[in-house]
């Protein structure tokens, strides 16, 4: 396979902000990435959702930069701009032409120094109201809406970092004050806590004067005190049933599993893959394909830096027998323990992974994505072929050792069935 090391520059600024850059010249775009290090994990009981509001919040506006503005600023360069929050980490980026990079950078660093300056109480009310509004829209109004949340209370201990989802729970939401927005961008929005990736048609002496010149006078403060790992295993199996607004029941079935990264995760990809990645895969072939019983199923391997779960989700045609699903689903699982895979079948889903992969680092966003990613999980941006190599690695007995470490624990079980008639 050819080699897809990446070629960076790595520093961090007197206050203790991380900077990586990675020359690409072959079109005049750059993209601008920003990762802060927290997420939903970092929140506290009754004040969940928080980082997800940053997400919001940092659009509304900083000292220097009217609301609404940031958008109108990149857009009107001919550049594209956005957010996410996820359970570790919260990110920021914009693409646009190269020769507007200063205009991003400004943008980024106003809003790291100089967001409190413009905090209000409007503007607070007016992306609670936008998040709640998200929450019932996607969440509670939404058919099988809520697995997430009451899997993850189920699955994680109510002192566990994951135990709540990312957007957080409604009255935690509604309770939000101006000192809870103060406070949470106090702990976590420092230099100090942040990477920022510049990548694409930059010249590396400039773009670190650049970096310098609207970031380096922006005071770090102390962190507050992070996570800790908790690895999670259940004395039982836990059975939940869901009443919902849904025509076909749907079966989740959950196991705590590895970290990000550590021993077994690559594994449990593989597996995953094995059991649902294609048409041709064992579950969907036997419950879609074979016995008609299923619309569909999938299993995926969900791994944070704090703990991770696999899962598995099936959902049923009419008047099958959810049951007998559900045991053919743990049958097949089992029988990884004794029956091994081809070859020719697992190097298929290995091929189909990496292939998945080497594609999208052709996108100069997800490249620079990666650099931050691999910077915070492991310390070291350039870690593609190494990330690569965790699936060349994974063999049968390696899948069989992460099923027997994992599957063959309780789990959680969760069944979103159809409002019964009243």
């Amino acid at each position: 396979m050819k080699h897809i090391n990446i070629n960076y520059f790595k520093d961090k600024l007197s206050n203790g902000l991380e900077y990586i850059l990675y020359q690409n010249n072959s079109l005049p775009i750059v993209s601008v990435n920003i990762w802060y290090r927290v997420g939903s994990g970092y929140e506290k009981k009754g004040k969940t959702g928080l980082a997800h509001l940053f997400e919001h919040m940092m659009f509304q506006g900083s000292e220097n930069v009217p609301k609404e503005m940031h958008f109108k600023f990149i857009q009107e360069a001919g550049g594209t701009l956005n957010g996410s929050t996820t359970r570790d980490r919260t990110n920021y980026f914009e693409k646009l032409p190269s020769n507007n990079l200063e205009l991003a950078l400004w943008l980024e660093s106003d809003r790291m120094g100089y967001f409190l300056p413009s905090l209000t109480q409007e503007k607070l009310n007016n992306q609670k109201d936008v998040v709640k509004n998200e929450r019932l829209e996607n969440y509670d109004n939404q058919p099988y809406g809520l697995a997430w949340e009451i899997l993850n209370k189920n699955v994680y201990p109510q002192d566990h970092p994951y135990n709540w989802i990312t957007i957080g729970h409604l009255k935690d939401i509604e309770s939000y004050t101006l000192e809870d927005v103060e406070g949470f961008f106090k702990k976590y929005y420092s230099p100090d806590n942040a990477c920022i990736v510049v990548a694409g048609d930059i010249r590396q002496a400039e773009t670190i004067d650049l970096i310098e010149k609207y970031f380096s006078e922006i005071q770090s403060f102390n962190i507050a005190e992070k996570p800790q790992k908790k690895f999670v295993k259940l004395n039982q199996n836990i059975y939940i049933e869901h009443e919902d607004n849904v025509q076909l029941e749907r079966i989740y079935l959950s196991w705590p599993s590895e970290f990000i990264f550590e021993k077994h995760d690559a594994a449990l990809e593989v597996f995953a893959d094995i059991l649902s990645g294609t048409k041709n895969s064992r579950l969907h072939k036997k419950l879609v394909i074979e016995m008609q019983a299923a619309i569909d199923v999938t299993s995926f391997q969900y791994s944070g830096r704090f703990g991770g779960q696999f899962v598995i989700i099936c959902t049923i045609k009419p008047e099958q027998d959810a049951e007998k699903i559900k045991q053919i689903i743990l049958d097949e699982i089992n029988n990884f323990l004794t029956d091994d895979v081809s070859e020719k079948e697992l190097a298929k889903s290995k091929n189909g992974i990496k292939s998945q992969f080497v594609y999208s680092m052709q996108n100069l966003d997800n490249a620079a994505d990666h650099l931050n990613y691999y910077n915070y999980f492991l310390g070291e941006p350039n870690s593609f072929e190494f990330d690569l190599n965790r699936y060349n690695s994974v063999t049968n007995e390696t899948i069989k050792e992460a099923v027997r470490s994992y599957l063959l624990d309780p789990y959680v079980e969760l069944r979103i069935i159809p409002k019964r008639s009243q």
